[in-house]
């Protein structure tokens, strides 16, 4: 496993263990062959989209774009977490969990808030 894919793993597991409703986000593109023999690609998700997606209790749109040390944001994946936030939503690129920690609790969710309410 990749670094970056250790990564967007703990999230993952991370979200699951808080029961913050997000899933792995695939995009990419595929060579495909046609019937007539000719080849294409069959491109998929939206690009710069992140790595994990979902909706937090309150009904707020997630993103997570996760990224290994030393990792860089495309200029579509800094877009795309612009557009969410502008629009209301929480997003943001972790390199740890305890980036995930930090901005969930700046959203809203942090570990002291979720004792309080349970």
């Amino acid at each position: 496993m990749t670094a970056e894919g250790a990564v967007l793993s703990a999230v993952l597991e991370y979200l699951h263990a808080r029961r913050i409703f997000a899933w792995r986000n695939n995009t990419g593109a595929v060579k495909v062959r046609s019937p007539s023999g000719g080849e294409r690609f069959l491109r998929f998700g939206k690009v710069g989209s992140s790595d994990v997606i979902g909706c937090l209790p309150d009904g707020r749109f997630l993103g997570v774009e996760c990224k290994a040390a030393g990792g860089r944001l495309s200029a579509p994946q800094a877009d795309f977490i612009a557009s969410i936030r502008d629009r209301g939503g929480v997003a943001f690129v972790a390199f740890s969990l305890e980036d995930v920690e930090r901005e969930l609790e700046r959203a809203g969710y942090g570990l002291e808030s979720r004792r309080r309410t349970s």
